[in-house]
């Protein structure tokens, strides 16, 4: 029987690179999303991938999406939080609420997830989980002081929750991506940074979506089950350790 994964974010940019690749694994990949619903259509007539819509902040919702993939495709095997947002900005210009909407998202939305696929994962003693952190953590990058925090508890919940649930035959890690050219990115104003980052890297060429998602995919397989509480900074030796 085919394993089953939820990949959040996993309509545009890295999160559709990762749903590609799990798909090309054979695995049932439903791809969740929060915004754009013609983009998320066109997603899937293109690729084959379910999309499914809701918000990962939100606690009930992610209950009841799991559910609904579940009864569409299987039991979900497989987690990867890639959902995430950024707002950009010094500590003297953010206010409480884009704090909070980062905070949410990117570091609640993968407690969210993993509370809502932990208990049949355990149950049947097997399960994939990688979150999507990111190479801001060991940077310290300015000006992103929210997304920096949030990403930062994305690897410090990884390696709790890795030691928590290993018994239960589940293993947690995360993927720590640099800067790479999503539509997202490529739309912000950090497209800017490239040629910067670029000379930092030791590899001296623009990362794309497809140089993350073999490295994720690799942690949600069934060979990857000796590995849990890492994080693997996937930026072209931006970061070097």
């Amino acid at each position: 029987m085919a394993r089953v994964a939820i990949v959040t974010g996993g309509t545009r940019g890295i999160g559709e690179a990762i749903s590609i690749a799990l798909r090309d694994m054979g695995i049932k990949v439903a791809a969740n999303y929060a915004g754009n619903e013609e983009r998320a259509r066109e997603f899937s007539e293109r690729t084959g991938i379910a999309s499914y819509k809701w918000d990962v902040a939100d606690f009930e919702a992610c209950q009841e999406g799991v559910r609904k993939v579940e009864a569409d495709l299987g039991p979900a095997d497989v987690l990867v939080n890639n959902a995430g947002i950024t707002r950009d900005g010094t500590i003297r210009k953010m206010d409480r609420r884009q704090w909070d909407e980062v905070i949410d998202v990117n570091l609640g939305g993968c407690f969210n997830m993993a509370k809502a696929v932990f208990d049949g994962m355990s149950a049947r003693k097997y399960g994939r989980i990688v979150n999507i952190a990111s190479n801001t953590v060991m940077a310290g990058t300015p000006n992103m002081a929210a997304y920096v925090a949030a990403k930062g508890g994305v690897w410090g919940f990884t390696r709790a929750l890795a030691s928590e649930v290993g018994a239960s035959g589940i293993t947690v890690n995360a993927v720590a991506p640099g800067l790479t050219a999503s539509d997202g990115v490529l739309a912000s104003p950090h497209a800017e940074a490239f040629d910067f980052v670029q000379s930092l890297q030791a590899i001296p060429r623009r990362g794309e979506p497809a140089d993350i998602a073999p490295t994720v995919a690799f942690l949600c397989s069934e060979e990857a089950g000796w590995v849990t509480g890492q994080m693997v900074v996937v930026d072209g030796g931006h970061t070097r350790h």
